[in-house]
C-alpha cells in the first residue's frame, strides 16, 4: 500500500514539522500544556515506558516496518490502555497496511479516550478526516477538520478551506480573469 497518498499521510503523522501539514502537533505553549495534562493522568514509570514504546514503533513506521511497528504500539497500548496517543498512532500504521476498519476503530477508541479534547484528540480528528478524504467522503471529512480546528490545527484549518467548493470556483474564476488579463499584453 505504498501510495503517494500514504506516503503524505504517514509523513504528515510521524513527522509533523514537514511542509505537508502539523497533523500531530502544534507549536505553543498551549499545545505543551495539554498534553502535559493529559499524560499527568498516568503513573510516571510506565508512561516513559509507553511513550519508548510508541517511539519505537513511529521508527520501525518510517522504516516500512509496519508488523513492528504494529507490534509496538500494542505494547504501549497494553502497557496504557485507556492513554489515546498509542492508538492514533496504531490508526496509521494500520491504515498503511490497507486496514482502514481497524484504523477506524483505533481513532474511534482515542476520541473517546481523550473526550474530544486535547492533543490527542486533534490528533485523531485530523487523520480520521484524512481517512475520509481518502475514500472520498468529504462531508465526514469536513466535520472532523471542524473539530481539530476548533481544537486548534492550523492543517485542519487548511483542509477545510481545500474542501470549501466555493473557494476552488473562486480559485478557478481567479485563475481564469489573470489569464484572459495576461492574454492581450502577451500578445503584443
Amino acid at each position: 500500500m505504498g501510495t503517494l497518498n500514504d506516503q503524505a499521510v504517514l509523513q504528515a503523522i510521524f513527522n509533523p514539522n514537514t511542509p505537508f501539514g502539523d497533523v500531530g502537533l502544534d507549536l505553543g505553549e498551549k499545545a505543551e500544556k495539554e498534553e502535559v495534562d493529559e499524560d499527568g493522568l498516568f503513573p510516571q514509570a510506565q508512561l516513559e515506558q509507553s511513550k519508548a514504546l510508541e517511539l519505537q514503533g513511529v521508527i520501525a513506521a518510517e522504516a516500512g516496518d509496519l508488523s513492528t511497528a504494529l507490534e509496538r504500539f500494542g505494547q504501549a497500548i497494553q502497557l496504557l490502555p485507556k492513554r489515546a496517543s498509542a492508538y492514533n498512532n496504531r490508526a496509521q500504521a494500520r491504515r498503511l497496511q490497507g486496514d482502514v476498519a481497524g484504523a477506524l476503530e483505533d481513532l474511534e477508541r482515542a476520541v473517546a479516550l481523550s473526550g474530544g479534547q486535547g492533543r490527542a484528540a486533534r490528533q485523531a480528528f485530523v487523520q480520521r478526516g484524512l481517512l475520509a478524504r481518502l475514500q472520498g467522503r468529504d462531508d465526514d471529512a469536513r466535520r472532523d477538520f471542524e473539530q481539530a480546528a476548533r481544537l486548534g490545527s492550523p492543517f485542519a484549518r487548511r483542509q477545510l478551506v481545500l474542501l470549501n467548493p466555493y473557494a476552488a470556483l473562486c480559485n478557478r474564476m481567479l485563475a481564469d480573469v489573470m489569464a484572459q488579463l495576461r492574454g492581450p499584453s502577451e500578445g503584443r
